[in-house]
């Protein structure tokens, strides 16, 4: 069979907003074929299908601005909470 697969996260060297990078990388077959980032604030592509597939979702103005919010909703609500447990801890 074949294999569609998608992976995000949140890369970050403190909590501030300005910090902290969101993205988004999907593949098919071990194969990346497009991706979002926060710091570039856009999706590119790496195949042929795959910059067809960035280039209609950067032209979703719905879609870009829900992968916008997500790096606040999912990353800094996660961040805080990550940093007051290692805090903690250490």
């Amino acid at each position: 069979g074949y294999l569609w697969h998608a992976d995000t996260g949140c890369v970050f060297n403190s909590s501030d907003l300005n910090d902290i990078e969101y993205f988004e990388i999907y593949n098919y077959n071990k194969l990346k074929l497009f991706r979002f980032s926060s710091t570039l604030d856009k999706y590119v592509g790496y195949t042929e299908f795959g910059i067809k597939q960035a280039t209609a979702c950067n032209n979703n103005k719905d879609l870009i601005a829900d992968v916008r919010a997500r790096k606040e909703y999912i990353c800094l609500n996660n961040i805080k909470i990550d940093y007051e447990s290692a805090l903690t801890k250490s």
